[in-house]
């Protein structure tokens, strides 16, 4: 069944499924919604779980494998697999078909993907999936509702804030959901009333801004390598966590994918980059960046995310500079 993130709660309290599948662009969303799973499935007594990355290569036979497979100590076990482009291919259609027959009351699978689109949404291995559990979508947050969703962020975290502070947030992490959860959490610490004024947030948005991940993406597309890597080590040491980072560069490389494909079917660049000053900067990307070239970046920003999840023996920040230094046209090092 398809159910709204807002709901995953309530169903969590009344009985777990064998299978949930979370799709979506929105890292905060996707992690908040597999954080609960896991945590009820641990409250359940699911003691045991094993991690899966379904990358190029991956052999789809750990997955069977693995829900065929108990520790000697555990009696329940969650199957968590992580597949990065949302296109198991023939073989893992199979697989994840299969697995579907096997769900039961002490297996339990976890299935983490982008969001799909409508060919995915009709495949036969995700309505086998959907059949015996819960398919999650999480949409982006437009900038319309982004201002109710920060105030019911607030009033969760405790807070209130004025109409006018929370439109000045709204407006600084253009719909970053990360960025404006980190910005609440900073907040409660500012806060001596549980009240924020626009001049309290004011001076909380202005703390960050010395560095800021939108001024870094302007900078990788413009091709100005020096200052894109000064941008980057600022937001390191202003303590700005790579998730952050990695959300803004992988969404503008997908963005610009969007564009060049428009664009090469007579679409104007003026309908499609609303902001004229950042008109010049997506044209200039686009003429040093082949669809190929951003295609191998976001496999690149993948390997960032696994990296982050601690899934590879890489610095994170490593990966983002490579990825910086990719995007203005350099070759990194």
């Amino acid at each position: 069944m398809k159910m709204p993130p807002r709901q995953l709660p309530q169903s969590l309290d009344k009985g777990l499924l064998p299978i949930y599948v979370v799709s979506g662009d929105e890292p905060l969303v996707v992690q908040e919604c597999c954080d609960s799973i896991r945590a009820a499935a641990k409250k359940a007594g699911f003691s045991e779980r094993e991690l899966l990355h379904a990358e190029q290569h991956f052999d789809w036979g750990q997955l069977l494998a693995s829900a065929g497979s108990m520790s000697l100590f555990a009696e329940k076990k969650v199957v968590e697999l992580r597949l990065p482009n949302g296109k198991p291919g023939d073989k893992g259609s199979k697989a994840l078909q299969e697995f579907a027959r096997l769900a039961s009351d002490d297996l339990l699978l976890l299935l983490v993907l982008p969001k799909l689109d409508r060919s995915q949404l009709n495949s036969k291995w995700i309505k086998a999936l959907d059949q015996q559990g819960a398919l999650i979508q999480v949409w982006p947050v437009d900038a319309r509702e982004m201002p109710r969703w920060i105030h019911q962020r607030l009033r969760a975290a405790g807070l209130d804030a004025e109409p006018e502070a929370i439109q000045i947030l709204a407006e600084r992490v253009e719909g970053n959901l990360l960025a404006a959860s980190q910005e609440i959490e900073k907040l409660k610490l500012l806060s001596d009333d549980n009240l924020i004024t626009a001049e309290t947030m004011n001076d909380a948005v202005a703390s960050s801004a010395r560095y800021d991940v939108f001024g870094l993406i302007d900078r990788a597309l413009a091709a100005d390598a020096d200052a894109a890597i000064k941008t980057l080590q600022g937001l390191r040491a202003e303590g700005v966590e790579a998730p952050v980072v990695l959300w803004a560069l992988a969404r503008e490389i997908r963005s610009l994918l969007e564009i060049g494909e428009k664009l090469d079917r007579g679409q104007p660049l003026q309908r499609l980059v609303r902001i004229q000053k950042r008109q010049p900067l997506v044209q200039s990307a686009l003429s040093r960046l082949q669809p190929r070239q951003l295609e191998s970046l976001l496999l690149r920003a993948r390997a960032v995310d696994n990296a982050i999840k601690g899934g590879r023996d890489q610095d994170p920040w490593t990966g983002l500079l490579e990825l910086t230094l990719n995007l203005c046209g350099k070759r990194s090092v």
